[in-house]
């Protein structure tokens, strides 16, 4: 069996198998952060390397981004604001890649993004300090993080599975 052939099948039969988990054990969390953490995962190398990447330059991300939003919420409203703040955390997300473990910055851009993404899916209920501070789904960084950490491993799983498969 070819390799596409076997990591098509192993990442087909595991995303069934991840999708089953997110919706029947963990609905408060994110299939679709969980996913992009698993692509990060093969974006980044698909090894014991790009894991560890992935997982903390993911969290990394949504750590930049969650400071962002509780900057938001403190500051004044408005396009010009909003526009500095996510410059500015965006500009220390970049620049921390001089440190090694932070050095891959898709990975941190793709944890910031899902962030916003999830808290501006439902900004009434997710974009609040209340949500932002609470140590429950409610809060993004809590929620992504979580989400993205499952799908770099379930990125990890699917190599070694597609690994397995093709081993004559």
């Amino acid at each position: 069996m070819s390799q596409l052939v076997a990591l098509s099948l192993s990442i087909g039969i595991l995303g069934g198998v991840a999708t089953f988990i997110f919706l029947q054990f963990l609905p408060s969390y994110l299939i679709w952060a969980a996913f992009i953490a698993w692509a990060c995962y093969f974006a980044v190398g698909g090894n014991a390397e790009a894991l560890k990447k992935t997982i903390i330059c993911n969290i990394f991300g949504a750590i930049c981004a969650w400071v962002a939003a509780l900057l938001l919420l403190s500051a004044p409203s408005g396009a010009v604001m909003a526009g500095v703040i996510v410059g500015v955390t965006v500009l220390i997300l970049c620049l921390a890649a001089h440190v090694g473990a932070l050095s891959t910055i898709p990975a941190s851009v793709l944890g910031y993004a899902s962030v916003f993404g999830f808290l501006l899916g439902n900004p009434s209920a997710n974009l609040t300090k209340e949500a932002l501070l609470s140590a429950s789904p409610r809060n993004a960084l809590v929620t992504v993080a979580v989400s993205m950490v499952i799908g770099a491993i379930f990125g990890l799983l699917s190599s070694k599975m597609s690994g397995a498969i093709t081993k004559p």
